[in-house]
């Protein structure tokens, strides 16, 4: 087995970007010293570039706002130029770094990280890293902690600004959780660093001054008695969710989204969302899913606004209007549910034209006309045809039988080539 040949040398960087923390320029190493202080362009936050001594002769550029779309030009402006571009704490978690290596490729940046102030949250804490979910509410709502609220869990929250403790608390006693315990942590690793007294939610004074917008809250789940309980798997309580009737119920909707299949990162349609049951459960498996519901109701529309946004995933988006119309401009899927309107002339063919190979494509119905439908749709394309049959205990007299729910027919295929001729089957 011949040796490995060792590859070219790595190009320049043409961005440095060095993580300082709370400790300023006390608390950088050799390495980050020298490529701020050889930087002809200095970009950063305005916090961060007052941390810097005058040795730093660069060009100091402060990021205006908003920031990400400014990034390019920016960078385009100094071309040529050495620059280093200041981040708080890791620049590579939940930091600038992201941002600039999707611009740059990763290549071209040489990242100089410091310690986050969730590593030095957790030292002082006494939790290991491994067990801790992280949950940042920087340029993003706060209801999207509702999605982690989990009965002894740890969280570790990263504020935006003074108000999120206070912003933090408020959804804890909202979404019964208010016997959790809270402590506030600030200027992590510099020398204002302070860390509040614990507390629970429920104990929190409302009076109590804002503190430092540097903050981190720490927060141990406990659950309020009676609460209602939600998993971390689709099939939440009917009760969860505010609706008109039209609903997923939890058992038809569990199989639903096994049949869904989501995974990381991708991207579901939810046609005819009704109370967006089917999009919220898809987003809550994991922090990078995406859903788009379409929902022509105007009401209906708004309260799927709402569930998501008390469950947890207020980045659900929500288009108002029929399909397959509103379809027209929405990016592309990984999976398409079709939860109603399958009578819509052209909505099945135009679902399944938007669906790339490899995608999935999974319709629910009730009723004979369009189960109708689904039959011939499976023959066209394959896939798989299923009755699912749900029945309650209930009481009957002085005994007790079963009521049977409207069974669905579901249809869940994946879209594949067809070898034979070339086309999608």
């Amino acid at each position: 087995m011949n040796p490995a040949r060792p590859g070219p040398p790595p190009a320049v960087a043409a961005v440095t970007v060095v993580g300082i923390g709370a400790d300023g320029w006390a608390g950088l190493t050799d390495a980050s010293r020298a490529a701020l202080s050889e930087a002809e362009v200095l970009i950063g936050g305005p916090r961060q570039l007052d941390l810097l001594p005058a040795r730093c002769a660069g060009q100091r550029v402060a990021w205006p706002t908003p920031l990400r779309p400014a990034v390019p030009a920016l960078l385009a402006a100094h071309a040529g130029r050495r620059i280093a571009v200041l981040a708080s704490g890791d620049p590579m978690f939940y930091g600038i770094g992201r941002a600039l290596a999707e611009e740059t490729g990763g290549d071209a940046l040489h990242v100089l990280p410091h310690p986050s102030s969730v590593s030095h949250a957790a030292a002082r804490l006494g939790w290991p890293l491994e067990d801790v979910e992280v949950v940042t509410l920087v340029g993003r709502p706060a209801a999207r902690l509702a999605a982690a609220l989990h009965d002894g869990r740890r969280l570790l929250v990263l504020g935006a600004d003074a108000g999120t403790p206070g912003e933090v608390v408020a959804l804890l006693r909202d979404r019964g959780f208010g016997p959790s315990r809270v402590r506030v942590l600030e200027q992590l690793g510099g020398p204002r660093e302070h860390i509040g007294g614990e507390s629970t939610a429920d104990a929190w004074e409302e009076s109590r001054p804002p503190g430092d917008p540097l903050n981190i809250v720490a927060v141990e789940c406990r659950r309020a008695p009676g609460a209602l309980r939600l998993g971390a798997v689709p099939g939440l309580p009917d009760e969860a969710y505010e609706h008109d009737g039209q609903l997923t119920k939890r058992h038809v909707r569990a199989a639903t989204l096994a049949a869904l299949a989501p995974a990381p990162g991708e991207l579901l349609w939810d046609v005819g969302g009704g109370s967006g049951s089917i999009a919220v459960e898809w987003m809550r498996t994991h922090p990078s899913c995406r859903a788009i519901t379409v929902e022509r109701d105007p009401v209906r529309a708004a309260r799927i606004v709402r569930n998501a946004d008390r469950l947890g995933v207020p980045g659900l988006r929500v288009v108002t209007g029929a399909a397959p119309a509103a379809l027209a401009e929405l990016p592309p899927p990984d999976a398409v549910f079709i939860g109603g309107g399958l009578t819509a002339p052209g909505l099945l063919d135009a679902c399944w034209e938007a669906l790339p190979d490899g995608g999935r494509l999974v319709a629910n119905t009730v009723t004979l006309e369009s189960e109708a439908l689904l039959a011939g749709a499976c023959r066209r394309h394959g896939g798989e045809l299923v009755k699912l049959a749900v029945a309650h205990a209930v009481p009957v007299g002085g005994f007790t039988g079963w009521r049977q729910a409207m069974p669905v027919t579901q249809w869940a295929v994946h879209k594949t080539p067809d070898p034979s001729s070339g086309a999608d089957r």
